[in-house]
């Protein structure tokens, strides 16, 4: 059994049978798992993650912050562990490829450039020549896939080797303005992006609602209401005008 229950058992038996103390051991090294988590606990020993699992989990649960990071012109790569810059990369490159083959507006101009009708299926000849041909037709079908990929390699190296912007820069205005060089990753960039890091407007917008709407004012319409909102949080902005 695998439980933390069990676990905590076998490692104070263990350490009863080697005659070692437990005030002895300076650290074990785990992986992440719940059960190992809370045996050592239980166990009462010291444990400290494995580095590398914690990386994969970044990788793996951490997938919108990484990429979101990656496409930031003020961070990209530059604070990631040299040994997870690689998957961070084929991480990417994996998201880029997912969004160009899934796009129906990219599928249907490929469809339009290659004709307008399919063409139709030659029956295979029994000669090694047509068959030869027959290969040579699909290495070109899988070269147009292998162009994607090898350009938004290209966007992705030339992106990730240009300078960090400032602290203070925009990253939003840096991609409208590159859109044109970099179109696979600004096209990422909208998505990953969209979303703020915090969610402290949304609970700074229900404040100033309350303050809006208070017991002097619970005849307010929905409209009237919405408006008096609207001008309390941008009222600031005009005022800057």
């Amino acid at each position: 059994s695998h439980t933390a229950e069990a676990l905590a058992a076998a490692f104070r038996e263990m350490f009863r049978s080697w005659g070692i103390p437990t005030e002895k051991a300076h650290v074990i090294r785990r992986d992440n798992a719940k059960n190992m988590v809370k045996a050592m606990k239980d166990a009462d020993l010291p444990s400290l993650p494995c580095m590398a699992h914690t990386l994969q989990l970044v990788v793996a649960e951490g997938r919108l912050y990484a990429i979101a990071t990656l496409l930031d012109l003020r961070y990209k790569d530059r604070y990631f562990p040299d040994a997870l810059k690689p998957q961070l990369r084929v991480l990417l490159l994996g998201i880029l490829a997912t969004r160009s083959g899934s796009s129906p507006e990219q599928h249907e101009k490929r469809s339009e450039a290659s004709g307008s009708e399919p063409p139709e299926k030659v029956p295979r000849a029994g000669s090694l020549q047509a068959m030869y041909e027959e290969l040579l037709d699909g290495d070109v079908e899988h070269g147009a896939g292998s162009n994607d990929s090898s350009q938004n390699a290209s966007q992705m190296n030339l992106f990730l080797s240009e300078p960090l912007l400032p602290r203070s820069g925009q990253p939003l205005a840096f991609w409208q303005d590159n859109k044109s060089r970099f179109p696979a990753l600004a096209e990422a960039a909208r998505a990953y992006l969209c979303a703020p890091c915090t969610s402290v407007d949304s609970e700074r917008l229900f404040s100033t609602a309350a303050n809006v709407v208070d017991e002097k004012r619970n005849r307010l319409t929905s409209k009237n209401a919405e408006m008096l909102i609207f001008i309390n949080k941008n009222l600031t902005l005009m005022r800057m005008k």
